[in-house]
């Protein structure tokens, strides 16, 4: 019998060449096999089908270096690749293919009629469907391509679980160590990364008293401390990492199961856009194994308090026992034994789910690593059930007020409200109840020894609960009319949705500040005394694979007398990318200082939990940069100044500064408008993402069951416009992930900035023919009006103030349908966007971006008068029909997906079929309008995808209306 392997573990192999013929195809060098398997049964072809991800650094995947070589190595040359595999594969007799879920490997075994097996922890459509959201649409296909691959066997459905592979141990700790000449009573931990950061020095500082490291990888060039050892390259790591009191390294499934089998504490760093790291995370976390590094903190040698944390903890993983105890080959014997059973068809499962299914399951995969109301999991939410999901997290606001009664009895209890309204928000009662529970996480973990995740423990710890503490809350928004036309100046109608994002938020002198133990150490370390500190809490960031704490000085966002530059604030965040998401939360204060002149002098902790989910559309960046600076704002309502300068004003929103007894005050007090546009500028100029102010707006000055009418131009409300009771409004997620911080995104923004400049050069040349040959002519047969549409339109200031038909009658022929970027440059210079930079080797869409916002702008207008006019069937069909046209016009630009195309399709369907028509309503738009049919559309596009959407329904109050909450917790007589 004939096994062939696509990148085979070597010490599976032990028990299959006893009996069978083993062909291993691989790219990796002979001695890996032949190292720990010597017999003349195993048979090595050099041929690399997949190439994983490629690191940036030792921290870092490069995600569109990785899609860019994948297409490489497997897609380019797929065809060829397909025809020679199976060809090879019928000439030896192959039985069965076993790969570490090599997708074209999964195709060629299809195509060849042999029974195939994956042996992994993940699939690379998982992996790779997040990274297409940085590198745009055109490389989509690639995870449908592996997802189809996939489809051939029941992958990831009928799964058979294996303890964790490790390799075993050849040597004792005690021997290691007398190798080594290493006492019993040195601390010794191992440095593990697979290679190091560029340009990384390691010092002797870096160790605490009377450590040693053992470092793995270093080059034969580097110099190392006296403190530091280096290993030769062909150290056998695991009898060296059971040596050890702790490792400290980055996350990986080899790494994270050597920990847990030999109970050996380990210090990870987290590595930046790695899919698997959150599973690996969290199960140290669960046996009590790891102790997670800040990036900044391990390239800056603030080791000492993450080591000693590591040496005071219990691991407890207990399926590493055999092998401790008796080395010996357990896991590999079961996996072999699984793959022999599977080849002699034992153990075969048929492939009881079509291609299709499993095509569809790409959808969820990838695409749905985001946070659900409700959900309290350590895992991301595509490894579940949607129905379950669905059940959790849907329901309109009014049917979750039954429960708000009890539930606001227990936060009046535990907390005293000094300020504000609860205003029957059953999410904000809930978001209470969470802070009330925070405080009793370390006794409860000591009195019962239940597990904690660490997100509970660092947020435990993060306030004074003798002090107050300001409560926010801003909404997302759904995006009825208008959407991307806004950084053009059009007219938009957006309504505030039910799911919102809360912040709680303290200030205190820094000489009572509660610091994280890693915080206070750096202080200590510096050695100036208490200084201003800034702490964020994630919560449900363990959902995703960011970092759920971040903290800095407040120092680092001045240079000398002033702050920083944006541009450099930028930089400071995308240092550790799974700290970036603290930009939209940091990136308040930085905006607050250089905007307005708030002086910072007090340090800062702010707990963010939001509901919003992430990448669907529905402005989760504008909640969380909303929440944050209304709580900012509203904690420094009244700063008292008396100690310093009397000529220096601090505190700048809307001053009033008045002399009472030598002590000057300054009211911070904002309005809602005045709070979106600095909100803006945290994402345009500190995220980097290029959106419009209407996201912004929404979550601001929203109003609940009312759409916030704004031209944004740069951002005046129109007004609100009342919903009518005979229409209503959902959004339907796809399962698709978008982000404005995405490149498609950008490219049509510049696209619609490149046809304003071109509009305006064509305009100011018609303008100069005309006065030209206007030269003789009397004042009366001028065509005055026609010279001032000219000139206004020579210097438009935006590009939806230009009318429909003159953007026909005189500009779109004239436009080209596409440019590259280096040829516009060199003909206009600049496209005047200051958040969006041209890359010269790209080719921007032009017509069709200029188009959309011109026609767009027109739409809004329209839809905005119909919804006043009178009810009857011809208004619903001319909105319905509205809403369509913006759909296309919008996916021209080249912004659509499969799922939003299949979505409208299916209102169609249902708009004219008239068994849908009845007296409850039907649906007349491709953005789920109507009465009463959100549920049909949610369940046949289930059955379309296979994926159960979520359905926003339902509207709240934006930050304005619910202003600010001032509690503080009741202090029981027994405390």
């Amino acid at each position: 019998m004939s096994l062939v392997m696509a990148s085979a573990t070597p010490l599976v192999l032990l028990r299959l060449f006893e009996i069978h013929d083993v062909h291993v195809v691989t790219g990796a060098p002979d001695f890996v096999f032949t190292s720990e398997t010597q017999s003349p049964r195993l048979f090595l072809r050099k041929l690399v089908l997949d190439c994983g991800a490629v690191q940036a650094d030792a921290l870092t995947v490069d995600r569109l270096a990785s899609l860019q070589k994948y297409s490489e190595t497997a897609v380019q040359p797929r065809d060829s690749i397909l025809a020679t595999e199976v060809e090879w594969l019928n000439s030896i007799k192959a039985d069965l293919v076993v790969s570490d879920v090599v997708p074209v490997a999964c195709r060629a075994a299809a195509e060849a009629g042999i029974r195939s097996v994956c042996v992994t922890n993940f699939s690379w459509d998982f992996i790779y469907a997040k990274y297409v959201m940085a590198a745009g649409y055109h490389h989509r296909s690639i995870v449908w391509q592996i997802a189809e691959d996939y489809s051939h066997l029941p992958a990831f459905r009928d799964v058979i679980d294996v303890p964790l592979v490790v390799r075993r141990l050849h040597k004792s700790r005690k021997e290691v160590r007398k190798e080594l000449g290493i006492g019993e009573d040195v601390k010794l931990v191992i440095l593990n990364f697979g290679g190091q950061p560029a340009g990384w020095k390691l010092k002797e500082e870096y160790l605490p008293s009377g450590w040693l490291c053992l470092v793995c990888g270093a080059s034969d060039t580097q110099e190392l401390p006296p403190n530091f050892v280096k290993l030769p390259k062909d150290a056998y790591t695991p009898d060296l990492i059971a040596a050890s009191d702790c490792m400290l390294g980055k996350t990986g499934y080899g790494t994270v199961s050597e920990a847990l089998a030999y109970k050996l504490p380990f210090v990870f760093v987290r590595r930046a856009y790695f899919n698997e790291e959150p599973f690996l995370r969290n199960m140290l976390e669960f046996y009590q194994s790891g102790v997670e590094m800040i990036r900044r903190d391990l390239l800056t040698g603030h080791w000492k308090p993450y080591l000693e944390r590591a040496i005071s903890l219990k691991p407890c993983y207990e399926g590493g026992k055999w092998w401790r105890e008796n080395k010996l080959h357990l896991k590999f014997a079961v996996a072999a034994h699984i793959l022999q059973e599977t080849a002699i068809d034992k153990n075969y499962t048929s492939d009881k789910l079509s291609g299709a299914r499993r095509l569809h399951d790409a959808i969820i995969l990838g695409y749905q690593l985001q946070r659900v109301l409700g959900r309290d999991v350590i895992i991301p939410e595509w490894y579940t059930n949607a129905e379950n999901e669905l059940g959790l997290s849907t329901g309109s606001p009014t049917s979750q007020m039954s429960e708000s009664n009890s539930i606001t009895d227990l936060c009046t209890e535990d907390f005293e409200i000094l300020h504000g309204d609860l205003q029957g928000l059953s999410d904000t009662m809930s978001f209470l109840n969470c802070l009330v529970e925070l405080n009793n996480v370390s006794d409860s973990e000591k009195n019962n020894g239940k597990r904690q995740m660490c997100e509970h423990k660092a947020a435990a710890g993060l306030f004074n609960w003798e002090e107050d503490i300001f409560v926010t809350r801003a909404p997302g928004r759904l995006d009825v009319m208008g959407g991307i036309a806004d950084y053009s100046g059009s007219l938009v109608l957006q309504v505030p949705i039910r799911e919102a994002c809360h912040v709680a938020m303290q200030r205190n002198n820094p000489s009572i500040h509660r610091l994280w133990k890693h915080a206070l150490a750096r202080q200590n370390a510096k050695g100036q005394g208490p200084m201003p500190v800034l702490q964020i809490l994630s919560y449900g960031s363990e959902l995703s694979n960011r970092g759920p704490t971040f903290d800095m000085d407040l120092s680092d966002f001045m240079e000398g007398e002033q702050p920083i530059s944006y541009e450099k604030a930028k930089k400071y965040f995308v240092q550790d990318p799974s700290q970036k998401w603290a930009a939209y939360v940091a990136g308040t204060i930085l905006v607050l200082m250089k905007e307005f002149g708030v002086c910072f002098e007090d340090s800062i902790s702010m707990l963010v939990s939001s509901a919003v989910p992430e990448s669907k559309g529905v402005s989760s960046s504008a909640s969380v940069e909303v929440a944050s600076m209304s709580a900012i704002a509203a904690a420094h309502a009244f700063q008292g100044l008396d100690h310093l300068q009397a000529d220096k004003v601090h505190l700048c929103f809307g001053v009033n500064l008045f002399r009472q007894s030598y002590t000057y005050f300054a009211r911070l007090s904002i309005c809602p408008r005045d709070l979106a546009l600095p909100c803006q500028k945290v994402e345009n100029h500190i995220v980097g993402a290029p959106c419009g102010v209407m996201d912004q707006m929404t979550s601001a000055c929203g109003e609940a069951n009312k759409l916030l009418a704004m031209v944004c131009q740069p951002a005046e409300i129109v007004g609100l416009v009342a919903i009518p009771s005979h229409i209503r409004f959902w959004g339907i997620d796809s399962g698709i992930r978008n982000s404005v911080g995405g490149a498609d995104y950008g490219s049509v923004r510049i696209g619609a900035f490149m046809g304003q400049k071109m509009i305006k050069a064509m305009a100011s040349t018609r303008l100069s023919q005309s006065l030209s040959s206007a030269n003789g002519v009397s004042p009366d047969e001028l065509d005055n009006d026609g010279l001032e549409l000219l000139e206004a339109e020579a210097s438009l200031d935006y590009l939806c103030n230009l009318s429909p038909h003159r953007y026909e009658a005189l500009y779109v022929k004239l436009l080209p349908e596409s440019m590259l970027g280096e040829t516009f440059l060199e003909k206009y210079t600049d496209h005047g966007d200051t958040v969006t930079v041209i890359n010269k080797k790209r080719t921007y869409g032009v017509t069709a971006a200029a188009k959309h916002p011109v026609y767009e702008n027109f739409r809004v207008k329209a839809f905005k008068a119909l919804l006043t006019s009178a009810t009857s069937d011809e208004q619903l069909t001319a909105l319905g029909e509205l809403l369509y046209q913006c759909h296309y016009s919008y996916s021209a630009c080249g912004l659509g997906s499969d799922g939003t195309e299949r979505l409208v399709q299916l209102v169609q369907e249902m708009q004219h079929g008239k068994v849908f028509r009845c007296e409850n309503g039907t649906l007349y738009g491709a953005k789920i309008t109507g009465g009463g049919s959100g549920g049909t559309i949610q369940q046949r596009y289930k059955s379309a995808t296979g994926y159960l959407p979520f359905i926003f329904e339902g509207s709240s109050p934006g930050a304005g209306k619910f202003g600010y909450l001032r509690i503080r917790r009741r202090i029981s007589p027994k405390s």
